[in-house]
């Protein structure tokens, strides 16, 4: 259980995510860190999900972005189709949010890849929480791409009890 939102906005990217890991319904860890840079310096990724299933596509992804040569649209797609094929991941319980400068999408264990027509993405249980709160915050305020995935997440901190405020943020 976590929460991850990307942003885009004026040529900036930014993601962020909590930074609380839970077992059941018991708070293990307050400040896991869910969203990286890779490909130096030049992607970034976040996760949500079991743990070692995140940290399996994770480490998938990081392979089909170096084999594709930062090609983030092929890598994604790439990933997607050994997910649905391969009879261990096809079990992975984990959703991936990937971004470049140019692109974002939004990789699931079903298939799908989906990119985003309004510069927002969010997985994760206070995922939706995130995602109508930076929807409003794009709308109606002049805010940047940080402070906008800064300012939803700490909202969806507030309603979902998976998603704690101690905020990792990346931008590129």
């Amino acid at each position: 259980m976590t929460t991850v939102i990307l942003v885009k906005k004026d040529g900036k990217t930014a993601m962020a995510s909590d930074g609380q890991v839970t077992l059941a319904d018991t708070i293990i860890k307050k400040n896991a860190r869910k969203v990286r840079k890779i490909y130096n310096g030049k992607v970034l990724v976040g996760f949500a999900g079991s743990t070692a299933d995140a940290f399996a596509l994770l480490s998938r992804f990081e392979s089909k972005i170096e084999e594709f040569q930062g090609n983030l649209e092929r890598a994604v797609v790439e990933l997607s189709k050994d997910w649905r094929t391969d009879k261990i991941l096809r079990h992975l319980e984990a959703l991936l949010i990937a971004a470049d400068s140019s692109n974002a999408f939004l990789v699931s264990g079903k298939g799908d890849v989906i990119s985003t027509d309004e510069g927002v993405l969010a997985i994760g249980s206070g995922g939706m929480f995130a995602l109508a709160a930076a929807r409003a915050l794009l709308k109606h305020t002049n805010l940047q791409a940080k402070q906008i995935a800064e300012e939803a997440l700490k909202i969806a901190s507030e309603i979902c009890i998976y998603t704690n405020s101690e905020i990792i943020l990346e931008e590129i």
